[in-house]
């Protein structure tokens, strides 16, 4: 088995070109097998025609005396039958070539009026039989095409030609597929180093089409595996830190639980910082799984349809004391419009940004939600009057784990995973999500869902 693309580019050239060349020869010579024939033809009838001419015009014996001379008889072979039988031949062969054999059935033919051919191959006519009348009677003459001397050089020039050009094409192709072939190599070579882990390859390759195409392909992909390297670091980082801040809690704590002289209050209140910091891990561990599960897809929607302003104003009452204890209020601008979509998760949408707005507006603040519609889509604005949102953090605000400034984060809590949970969630219902915001002046997030999700 061939497995050297360079060996195959080269192997295929030579098939395609002997193979098309034979193919292109038998396809010509049947579409133009009857032209060539009558190309063929042609200049033994009007030899045989002269000869019949001669013969009419002149006495017999110097008639057989002037055809016995011609110079033509060096390219054709002539037997003239009478009807008594008697045979005359003029010509000879050449290069040991056999007369073609002339049977008394043809010489009948002949001597009854007829024009014999004899073509076996459907093209070349080997022999040709017409009549002709002398002061003697009806005669059958056959003439036969016998190859000049210069058929043996042409056959061998051609030969060579198709040699020599067969091997200046193959030498074009070989270099031609170096060329070819060594993009590929690089492609190939890059492979086994980003399969090593080395993500800073520089392939170089300038070609246009399909190779320049898969090259650009490729350093894209490349950057891509770069970028989720770099993703996949941090989040270890980030578990790492989000793990080990709460075990750090309760380890502390149980060890000081062990401690005799404790009173009770304080073994009360050990017990409930465990008792948080554990749950602080349960919950991020579930949305750990949650945002697993939505970014493989395994999760299917589950699409029905309902009232948008109506889920969102449950979300509100069911965390009224996060924002009644702080006396933060609603401005509610909401018409009733109905989506298709899976209402769990897009109750989670909803639960975690305004959960986000409450968190971080300041007491007696104002969360203003608005809801418009259009033809295909429904936009949903939830802004906030709270600390805002700085334009290098907006970038990075749906990824995973990342908290915008780390001293509110630890004063405010939570994992860094309720965006990304809510992102995810978005765009799995076909949606897009953008957050508008400028520290000291509140967040404005946007969200548009399709009232109709498209499902295959």
């Amino acid at each position: 088995m061939i497995k050297s693309l360079y060996t195959r580019v080269v192997l295929t050239f030579l098939v395609s070109v002997i193979g098309g060349t034979v193919i292109s020869f038998f396809v010509a010579t049947w579409v133009f097998r009857d032209k060539l024939n009558e190309n063929l033809q042609i200049p033994l009838f009007y030899f045989g025609q002269d000869i019949a001419r001669i013969y009419n015009t002149l006495p017999l014996h110097e008639a057989d005396a002037f055809v016995s001379g011609m110079d033509q008889l060096k390219y054709y072979h002539l037997r003239i039958y009478e009807e008594s039988g008697r045979l005359q031949s003029y010509g000879t062969t050449l290069n040991g070539h056999q007369p073609a054999t002339v049977t008394m059935e043809q010489v009948k033919k002949v001597l009854a009026g007829e024009v014999v051919q004899v073509n076996p191959s459907g093209i070349s006519t080997t022999l040709l039989g017409l009549p002709f009348t002398t002061d003697t009677g009806t005669k059958a003459m056959f003439i036969e095409p016998i190859g000049p001397p210069s058929a043996p050089f042409i056959i061998k020039w051609i030969w060579n030609f198709l040699i020599f050009s067969l091997a200046t094409g193959s030498l074009l192709i070989l270099v031609a597929a170096m060329f070819l072939v060594r993009p590929i190599k690089k492609l190939t070579k890059a492979t086994r180093q980003i399969a090593g882990g080395d993500f800073n390859v520089k392939l170089n390759i300038k070609q246009q089409g399909e190779l320049g195409t898969l090259a650009r392909s490729f350093e894209e992909m490349m950057h891509d595996l770069q970028q989720l390297e770099q993703m996949r670091r941090e989040f270890v980082s980030n578990v790492s830190h989000e793990v080990q801040s709460p075990l750090t809690s309760i380890s502390g704590y149980a060890l000081a639980l062990k401690q005799a002289d404790i009173t009770d209050d304080e073994r009360s209140r050990y017990l409930d910082i465990i008792i948080a910091e554990a749950d602080r891990m349960s919950k991020m561990s579930d949305s750990l799984l949650k945002l697993s599960l939505l970014e493989s897809q395994s999760q299917q929607l589950r699409l029905v349809t309902f009232s948008l302003d109506e889920q969102i104003r449950r979300v509100i009452v069911a965390i009224q004391p996060q924002w009644s204890a702080r006396n933060i209020r609603f401005e509610l601008n909401m018409r009733a419009i109905r989506i298709m979509g899976d209402h769990d998760q897009l109750n989670q949408v909803w639960t975690n940004i305004i959960g986000n707005s409450i968190k971080f507006s300041a007491d007696g603040g104002v969360i203003s939600i608005s809801m418009k519609q259009d033809i295909k889509n429904v936009t949903v604005r939830i802004s906030d009057t709270g600390i805002g949102i700085s334009s290098e953090d907006q970038k990075r605000i749906f990824e995973r784990f990342f908290k915008a400034d780390r001293s509110h984060s630890r004063k405010f809590g939570g994992s860094g995973m309720g965006l990304a949970i809510v992102k995810q969630i978005v765009s799995l219902h076909q949606g897009d999500i953008r957050v508008e915001s400028e520290p000291g002046r509140g967040t404005n997030v946007i969200i548009i869902l399709p009232i109709t999700m498209l499902t295959e």
